[in-house]
């Protein structure tokens, strides 16, 4: 009899196991982002398995342009560039619009995946943080660069960064509808709106990006966000600080 006690109670077991798989399955069909296995699209919101898919774009720049195109990013696809390890060839230059937050300076060209990266950032993290906090729309994200080719932090020896296959991007600033500036240099710190929103958009980066560099991570990052595609980043490997 205790025998027979112990198999219903493993049955009951599986089956609520079941029952909670099938009802997870049932909600995850209605938000493809949350499943492994599905193709990334950047019309839905930011799910489980973005940032992975993101970072999976990596060395496929005809995916990623279909990616771009499909979301209805316009762009203008750039000619391979540098040499070594400094050499990258899908590199991309968003085009400024009317009604399209633009990138300050205009001439930069990430990598395909970081911009990708990017335009969803600014829809879906961006935006509803600045209408949120502040009350007011961002109409131009202020950078200090993409492509460098140049080791990390610029030694003369160890590991090239991102920077040196335009996989990263440096934003040092958000200037809101109105002519408003935010500078992470200057209203990074205290308990000020401002300082609010940047801690959002860092945070909701972190969720995007393979790597996203802070003031909170050291003194080389005092004035800007550092913002990468490390290929790590489709494992799941990430750094947020």
């Amino acid at each position: 009899m205790r025998q027979l006690h112990i198999i219903l109670r493993r049955l009951l077991l599986l089956g609520a196991l079941c029952a909670l798989a099938l009802i997870g399955y049932a909600y995850l069909r209605h938000r493809p982002q949350d499943l492994p296995w599905t193709d990334l699209d950047l019309a839905q919101p930011v799910g489980m398995f973005t940032g992975r898919k993101l970072a999976a774009l990596t060395g496929d720049a005809n995916g990623c342009r279909a990616l771009l195109d499909r979301a209805g990013v316009s762009y203008v696809a750039m000619k391979p560039k540098g040499s070594g390890q400094c050499r990258h060839s899908d590199a991309v230059r968003l085009r400024q619009e009317d009604g399209v937050v633009s990138l300050s300076p205009a001439s930069v060209a990430p990598s395909c995946p970081v911009a990708a990266a990017l335009k969803l950032w600014e829809w879906q993290v961006v935006q509803p943080a600045a209408e949120q906090i502040l009350g007011k729309p961002v109409e131009t994200i202020q950078h200090l660069g993409s492509y460098s080719c140049r080791r990390i932090y610029g030694r003369a020896q160890g590991s090239f960064s991102e920077h040196a296959t335009a996989d990263a991007i440096d934003i040092s600033g958000f200037i809101l509808e109105g002519g408003k500036r935010i500078s992470v240099a200057r209203d990074w710190r205290g308990e000020g709106k401002e300082a609010i929103f940047l801690r959002a958009v860092r945070d909701g980066a972190c969720r995007l990006f393979s790597t996203t560099l802070s003031p909170d991570y050291n003194a080389a990052h005092h004035d800007h966000l550092h913002l990468d595609q490390a290929e790590r980043g489709k494992l799941g490997g990430r750094l947020c600080r």
